[in-house]
């Protein structure tokens, strides 16, 4: 049996993730696995289709059929909220990339760039025919 605080801690998740009820779809599916008699007869998984977001959840971790049913709603805005997340963190990456992209070098990393196209070209130099061979 999940607490009422619990379940108070899942409708604020849920609002965090702006999930509304009424976007969501909820069907029971015959259980299975462990528990015996009672999970393999019984409806007791929770399936959560969320229309706006396209994503779906699956819970049965338990015997109980309201248990799932606020599990699998705490799983369906972590999952959203994860996602939202992935999605922040790549644009910040990618401005972090383009603010890189655009910083002028420092007079040592200049310095260090030229003496590697220097080592280069004295590398190359040394692999070129003599011209006595010819």
């Amino acid at each position: 049996m999940i607490s009422p605080e619990t379940i108070d801690c899942i409708r604020e998740l849920m609002e965090e993730a702006c999930i509304f009820e009424e976007d969501l779809e909820e069907s029971f599916i015959l259980g299975g696995g462990p528990g015996g008699q009672k999970t393999n007869k019984t409806s007791n998984v929770v399936r959560l289709a969320h229309g706006p977001s396209g994503l779906m959840v699956r819970c049965g971790e338990t015997r109980s059929r309201e248990t799932n049913r606020w599990l699998a709603r705490r799983m369906l805005a972590e999952a959203i909220l994860e996602r939202e997340h992935k999605r922040k963190s790549a644009a910040r990456q990618a401005a972090e990339k383009v603010r890189r992209q655009k910083r002028r070098r420092s007079r040592r990393q200049k310095q260090r760039m030229l003496d590697d196209k220097h080592a280069q070209s004295a590398k190359k130099a040394a692999r070129r025919r003599v011209s006595g061979d010819e």
